[in-house]
């Protein structure tokens, strides 16, 4: 039998996302709530003969070294020894996540392959590993392998496990333009800094107090974001905000008939508009669990 993992590779939202200020690397630093979505990528992994190779039905998933889950199998194929680029390996990413839409589905995807060549080679306590592997390849990275809802400073990518909200509804809407994450801060970076660095100490029971500061800057460029944001607040929403650098809006609600209807009213012309749900962290790992048929060691022919 050949020895195959299948990974699933949850979204993200940001509940809240704060720019707190500029690092000497060039990154900014900031203060976000991160939040595990039922919205996933699948990626398969199989051994093989020969060269990784990275495939997708979707054409805008690069299929060269350009591809952060490449990145990913490089990293631990160097962490557990090996030397030149990775071999024996075949992944398959089954896409649903749209892209340049703030949803981590490229990070989502790179964290998934580092859980499944853990396991796939059988590498000896690798999961203790990857949070270091998966801060170089991404500020979303670390998060994305455990999920849940999480506190993220630094980058991001210094991470406090929260309590989880009580499980609510999550209206999408993805718009048909993308935003780039250069773009998003290069625009931040030339507008008035904001007030506050930190969300409200009561969000939990105020969740329409939290914000996102990138979103200012991108809806002066593209205001159809605030329509999005505004209309989903009329019907209902406990909070509604663009994610991550955008594209896609997001809106909260506890009944999933009120979710239903908004998805159903929230009519824009080009938007695509679902429903997912939120995932707590305990739920992330079952949703997260990795099926196996086998294992091999790195490079194994």
């Amino acid at each position: 039998m050949t020895p195959t993992v299948t990974v699933v590779a949850p979204a993200k939202i940001n509940l809240d996302l704060r720019v707190v200020g500029r690092r000497p690397d060039g990154y900014h630093d900031l203060c976000t709530l991160f939040q595990s979505i039922q919205l996933h990528d699948t990626v398969t992994l199989t051994a093989r003969r020969g060269p990784l190779t990275v495939r997708s039905r979707s054409p805008r998933v690069p299929r060269d070294q350009s591809n952060i889950a490449w990145h990913a199998a490089q990293e631990l194929w160097t962490e557990v020894g090996r030397a030149g680029p990775p071999e024996g390996i075949a992944v398959r990413i089954c896409k649903r996540i749209p892209m340049q839409g703030g949803l981590g589905g490229g990070s989502s995807d790179a964290a998934a392959v580092l859980r499944g060549l853990a396991v796939l080679w059988n590498v000896p306590r690798g999961r203790r590993a990857l949070p270091a592997l998966a801060s170089r390849l991404g500020a979303d990275v670390p998060f994305l392998l455990d999920g849940g809802l999480q506190r993220g400073t630094g980058r991001g990518d210094c991470l406090r496990r929260l309590r989880d909200l009580p499980p609510l509804w999550v209206v999408l809407a993805v718009p048909p333009f993308g935003v780039s994450t250069p773009d998003a801060f290069d625009w931040f970076d030339k507008g008035e800094p904001p007030v506050k660095t930190e969300p409200h100490p009561r969000w939990r029971g105020r969740l329409g107090t939290l914000s996102n500061d990138l979103e200012l800057p991108v809806v002066a460029r593209f205001p159809a974001i605030a329509r999005a944001t505004s209309r989903l607040r009329a019907l209902g929403a406990l909070h509604a905000a663009m994610t991550g650098s955008g594209s896609t809006v997001f809106g909260l609600f506890q009944a999933f008939e009120k979710a239903h209807l908004a998805r159903q009213r929230l009519r824009m012309p080009g938007w695509r508009v679902g429903v997912t749900r939120t995932v707590g962290h305990v739920d992330f790992a079952r949703l997260t669990g990795v099926v196996s048929a086998g294992n091999v060691n790195p490079g194994e022919s």
